[in-house]
């Protein structure tokens, strides 16, 4: 069944020579926004990275961190960007200059600026590190996911309550609706032989004003097009695909048949049944928001 955009998942992967931790959580979005942050030492895969998520998941504002532990003394390189320190050498050559300061600059003060010196992983060492975290982001994306199943299992369970709800709603105003015509034309004969003798009343008349009140009133269309998209909303969410944006257009059409019997409705009964349709309705739509 469906999942929810809701979810986290966490996977650790201890090897000979690294420990690596791969935290997964997201909230619903429209569309798949995704939110890395890998140290320095893992920068190479930030693309593989977005491409693996991107293969599993296709909705939700996704964050995922990662960081490491080293086992065994340092695999990586450490390395000097001259460039750099000229950068900041030169820019506080211009401070000192433009302040009249005389403190000396230190080696010790240039080089704990940002990447003038970088760790970075050796050329021979890279084809394992790629599989290291190919294997860790794999197993956080499959928790991360049954997560998500799990969380969706129960948001689908909720929502098909409900639809359950709809339907049993929309059977009350199908029973109502005679009832209404019946009390009208009820209605309509006791003024009539109020104002008239009895002797007086056009039966056709009577017959005619009935048939121009119940086309009035008439919600039938708006019963079966409601009932066919609560049986779609429930097939929908039965089924194992991304459900979230076809069910939020059905909870838009499912509203707009309601507010239409609401509208064309005199009757206090079936208003208060369309009342609680719409209350329903509402709710799915904030549900199914968390919906993949």
């Amino acid at each position: 069944m469906a999942n929810s955009m809701t979810g986290f998942g966490h996977y650790e992967l201890d090897t000979e020579t690294l420990k690596v931790i791969v935290e997964m959580k997201s909230v619903n979005h429209r569309f798949l926004d995704m939110n890395l942050k890998l140290p320095r030492k893992f920068s190479f895969y930030e693309n593989d990275a977005r491409n693996l998520i991107k293969s599993r998941i296709s909705r939700g504002k996704v964050d995922v961190f990662v960081s490491y532990e080293e086992n065994v003394d340092s695999v990586a390189s450490i390395v000097y960007h001259p460039h750099i320190a000229r950068e900041y050498y030169d820019g506080l050559m211009q401070l000192k200059e433009q302040f009249s300061m005389t403190d000396n600059i230190s080696l010790g003060l240039l080089a704990r600026f940002p990447d003038v010196f970088t760790e970075e992983a050796k050329d021979e060492d890279l084809e394992e590190l790629e599989r290291i975290l190919n294997h860790a982001f794999s197993g956080a994306i499959d928790d991360f996911i049954a997560n998500r199943k799990s969380e969706g299992d129960r948001l689908v369970e909720d929502l098909l309550e409900k639809l359950n709800e709809m339907e049993s709603l929309v059977a009350k105003v199908k029973d109502r609706s005679p009832e209404i015509i019946e009390e009208y034309k009820s209605r309509l004969l006791q003024k009539t032989k109020e104002l008239l003798d009895n002797n007086q009343i056009d039966e056709g008349r009577i017959a005619a004003e009935v048939v121009l009140y119940a086309d009035k009133i008439c919600v039938d269309e708006e019963i079966v097009r409601l009932n066919s998209h609560i049986k779609e909303a429930k097939a929908t969410l039965q089924k194992d695909a991304e459900v979230g944006k076809k069910m939020d257009f059905l909870a838009q059409e499912m509203n707009r048949e309601s507010n239409t019997i609401l509208s064309k409705s005199t009757d206090v009964t079936i208003a208060d049944l369309g009342i609680e349709l719409k209350t329903l309705i509402e709710k799915i739509r904030e549900q199914i928001q968390n919906l993949e």
